[in-house]
């Protein structure tokens, strides 16, 4: 591994070490989701304590994104990616030892500081390293990784936490991911760039190589409300399909083929993303998630497998083409920080709709949640409309930062 990270090229290396970072920090909150059921079983929870901590382990993660992201601007990346995984290691191991669902709780929540690390910095590293060609395919690449670390997380369940308990998941990914750490830090001169670089003057470029902050902003909405649709979908699929009477290795299996189809979705739309523009993607794979989420709860068994795929795509594709975006309206000295900004705001689309959809679950139905978070969903394509006219002008400016 050490001998390929030397002979990479410089670009290539940092996308290396920015999707190995996103395996283990997705992994991290994926493994959250097969555990669910087990942890309701096992501590008695209710539908909104369990959307509670789905919502407090992911959401954590959003709190030190913009610190970090500032902080980064000083000390450049490689340290906080990989101090913040290391956080999150640790924090797991934690919550595997607790011995109530109060102290569970309490303990992902600090565990989850740690992942403030990993989007904003891992994103303005590998946008920075390819910004003079392929950058949404680059960016698309990271988010795919993430996805790997989904794929990986119902696995471990079937192999651990099934028949020895989802504390021992949890243990067990803990301590792999430290070890992991320490063999990265040894490869660090062949991978850190260093600092992000300041421009020299911002008042010879168009737009004054500042950030295009009514797009961003926008940009920023249509993140939330794609967040919530992916965090409160993650939270209670599981239960759709219980309800079907799949058993508990049916239904992690299931999850195994939405994290697939995601991770799909997160590369082919990256890629994409340098052929089309962002708000036809979209449109593609908002509208498909939308119908989808109302198609599971008729969905037999056996069509789940086609439908978890495809919804998997719809479901995380959407964030390459938002990701990739943000550096159209960003200069390249300021992308940590607003991608910590960026990130925080899809945080909280991620941490609060598993509560809203919980207590509706709980004072309606499980069915009604799923129906109400497949319209809100539909709300995104209007909204992502008004990044049209951002978008033409951002791209005129970026031009002059390269």
């Amino acid at each position: 591994m050490l001998d390929f990270v030397k002979k990479a090229p410089q670009s290539r290396r940092v996308l290396v070490f920015g999707s190995a970072m996103h395996v283990w920090n997705d992994l991290f909150v994926a493994l959250m989701v097969p555990l669910l059921p087990l942890i309701k079983e096992d501590l008695e929870l209710s539908f909104t304590e369990v959307g509670l901590l789905k919502s407090v382990f992911t959401g954590a993660t959003a709190i030190l994104q913009i610190p970090t992201g500032l902080l980064a601007e000083t000390t450049g990346e490689f340290w906080l990616l990989v101090l913040g995984n290391v956080w999150v290691g640790l924090g797991l191991v934690g919550m595997a030892l607790s011995s109530s669902f109060a102290v569970l709780l309490a303990l992902s929540f600090l565990g989850g500081l740690g992942g403030g690390a990993q989007h904003p910095l891992a994103s303005s590293m590998v946008s920075r390293a390819y910004d003079h060609g392929g950058r949404s395919t680059a960016v698309g690449t990271v988010n795919f990784a993430g996805d790997i670390g989904k794929m990986i997380a119902p696995l471990m369940a079937i192999a651990v936490a099934i028949p020895f308990g989802w504390r021992a998941a949890l243990w067990v990914t803990g301590v792999v991911s430290l070890a992991f750490m320490l063999v990265t830090v040894m490869a660090r001169r062949n991978i850190d760039i260093g600092r992000p670089a300041q421009e020299v003057s911002t008042a010879a470029t168009p737009g004054g190589g500042s950030v295009q902050m009514g797009g961003f902003i926008i940009l920023s909405g249509v993140g939330f409300l794609d967040s919530a649709t992916r965090g409160a979908a993650l939270a209670f699929l599981p239960f759709v399909m219980a309800a079907k009477d799949m058993t508990t290795v049916q239904v992690t299996v299931m999850l195994f083929f939405l994290f697939t189809g995601g991770a799909l979705g997160k590369f082919v739309v990256g890629w994409l993303g340098d052929r089309f523009d962002a708000v036809s993607l979209i449109w593609a794979t908002k509208g498909m998630t939308a119908l989808l989420l109302i198609l599971a709860l008729t969905a037999p068994p056996l069509g789940m497998v086609p439908l978890m795929i495809i919804l998997g795509v719809g479901l995380n594709g959407t964030s390459s083409a938002l990701y990739a975006t943000v550096a159209d309206f960003v200069p390249p000295h300021r992308r940590a920080r607003l991608y910590g900004v960026f990130y925080t705001t899809n945080e909280a689309g991620t941490m609060l709709a598993p509560i809203l959809y919980g207590l509706v679950a709980d004072f309606y139905s499980l069915s009604t949640a799923m129906v109400v978070m497949g319209l809100a969903t539909g709300a995104i394509l209007p909204a992502s409309l008004a990044l049209r006219t951002h978008l033409s002008h951002a791209k005129s400016a970026e031009r002059s930062w390269s």
